[in-house]
């Protein structure tokens, strides 16, 4: 079942990919390859500056202000969404300096149990300031709404 949600707009995001970032984000998820780290080892392997870990662009789209309000403005209570599930598409890669534009939509809203459980199916395209094709992604949330009807 489909609804009013399903290619709702979502605005468009546009961050800046920042040398510290990477090399914060490459350390916690246990990256050991200096071209996540060091400007001469990236340059060595041929990239333009530090390169980005492979999850880095979800991050990234995440650093805007209020996160959750695009939730809010579809009346979904982020109080009760869980992140279930998460896959990637990767197209070009993601370097320090870049500027990326994260274009978002959902793609599929179905309800389960009566309405008792929602997934929001969301899918987002990241562009470098080449108007490049990164990276695409797309996330499953799962909304408990244990006062629909039964």
């Amino acid at each position: 079942m489909t609804s009013k949600f399903v290619d709702t707009p979502i605005p468009a995001l546009v961050a800046e990919v920042e040398k510290w970032q990477l090399r914060f984000f490459a350390k916690a998820v246990g990256e050991t390859n200096p071209i996540y780290f060091d400007e001469a080892a990236a340059r060595a392997a041929g990239h333009p500056s530090i390169l980005a870990p492979p999850t880095y662009a979800v991050t990234l789209s995440l650093c805007e202000a209020d996160p959750y309000a695009r939730y809010r403005s579809l009346g979904i209570n982020w109080c009760r969404m869980l992140h279930a599930q998460q896959g990637f598409e990767y197209f070009a890669p993601i370097h320090a300096g870049d500027r990326i534009r994260f274009e978002s939509r959902i793609v599929d809203f179905i309800q389960r149990r009566q309405g008792r459980l929602k997934f929001l199916i969301e899918e987002t395209e990241a562009w470098n300031q080449h108007q490049v094709l990164t990276t695409r992604f797309r996330k499953t949330i799962v909304i408990r709404d244990p006062e629909a009807e039964q």
